[in-house]
């Protein structure tokens, strides 16, 4: 089992981004893309790494809008693999193109 990381470490990954907040035990994030088949690839890529890591995000797509939640539940908060996940998230919606 991931151990749940303390709080500067969570502090220092939140200070390398705008787009990731923390929302209690959670890392979160919304990406508004161009198109809802933007969206869903998006969401798509996510799914596939989410595979390989053996690690998922909560996911909401609202037309265009997809809200990410990562955290390790099983862990009861925030750990190296929720991390890891967002900056794969992250380099996915770059790469899409959102506005």
């Amino acid at each position: 089992m991931s151990e749940i990381l303390d709080d500067p470490t969570i502090d220092q990954f939140l200070g390398t981004t705008d787009a990731w907040q923390r929302a209690g035990d959670a890392l979160q994030r919304t990406a508004t893309m161009a198109s809802f088949p933007d969206a869903i690839r998006l969401v798509d890529r996510i799914a596939v790494i989410a595979e390989q890591l053996n690690h998922h995000p909560d996911i909401d797509i609202r037309w265009r809008t997809v809200h990410f939640s990562c955290a390790t539940h099983s862990a009861g908060g925030i750990t190296q693999l929720d991390l890891d996940l967002a900056r794969r998230i992250e380099a996915e919606i770059a790469s899409i193109g959102a506005p």
